[in-house]
C-alpha cells in the first residue's frame, strides 16, 4: 500500500520547541521506514527565500513558498515536517487549504520560557532594539484557533509531545497503527 503523504506544520514562537519535536519525529519516522523530509524555517530562509525580509508581506510569501514545496512532497507520498514560526493565522490557513493533507501542531510555550531557552540571543537583541519586527516582541504571533495537536512544551517532555503528535497521525490514518499482541 502506497504511503499517504501529509504535511505536519509545527508553528509557535522562536524557542517553543518546534525543531526539537520535529527532529524527534523525523527520527521515529525514519526508524519505521516512512518517507520523510524536513522543511525548517531557518534552513529554508537560507536557501529558498534568502531575499525575503521580515515584513508581513515577506513573511507571508516565505510561508507560501514553504507550503508550495510541502504540497509537492505531500502529493508524492512524503511525510513533510515543517518547522516554521509562521506567525499569521490567515496564511497558515491558506496553505492548509491548498495542501489538504495537513496537520497543524501548535508548539505552545509562554514567551518568558521561550526567552529563557533562547540560545541564539535573538530575544535579547530584539528587546535591545537590535532586531526589528521580532515575533512575540514587537510583531504579533497569532496562535492557531483549532490545531489538530497542541504541545505544551513548558509542561510536557519531548517524549510526551512526540506521543501526542504520533497518536494524532495514527488516528487520522497517516501512520500504521502499532500491532499489539
Amino acid at each position: 500500500m502506497k504511503q499517504r503523504g501529509v504535511t505536519i506544520w509545527f508553528t509557535g514562537l522562536s524557542g517553543a520547541g518546534k525543531t526539537t519535536i520535529t527532529r524527534a519525529l523525523e527520527q521515529k519516522l525514519r526508524e519505521q521506514d516512512y518517507p520523510v523530509e524536513i522543511l525548517d524555517g531557518d534552513v529554508v530562509r537560507e536557501n529558498l527565500t534568502k531575499g525575503l525580509g521580515f515584513s508581513k508581506e515577506d513573511r507571508d510569501e516565505n510561508i507560501r513558498r514553504i507550503g508550495f514545496v510541502a504540497n509537492l512532497l505531500t502529493r508524492h507520498g512524503v511525510i513533510v515536517l515543517v518547522s516554521a514560526i509562521s506567525p499569521y493565522r490567515e496564511i497558515r490557513e491558506e496553505v492548509k487549504q491548498r495542501i489538504g493533507d495537513f496537520v497543524e501542531v501548535f508548539v505552545n510555550a509562554p514567551l518568558a520560557v521561550c526567552e529563557d531557552r533562547d540560545v541564539k540571543g535573538l530575544y535579547k537583541r530584539a528587546r535591545n532594539g537590535e532586531i526589528k519586527s521580532f515575533t512575540g516582541i514587537d510583531d504579533p504571533y497569532e496562535p492557531p484557533l483549532n490545531p489538530e495537536v497542541e504541545c505544551r512544551t513548558d509542561q510536557e517532555t519531548i517524549e510526551e509531545s512526540l506521543a501526542k503528535v504520533w497518536q494524532k497521525l495514527e488516528e487520522m490514518g497517516y501512520l500504521r497503527k502499532a500491532v499489539t499482541v
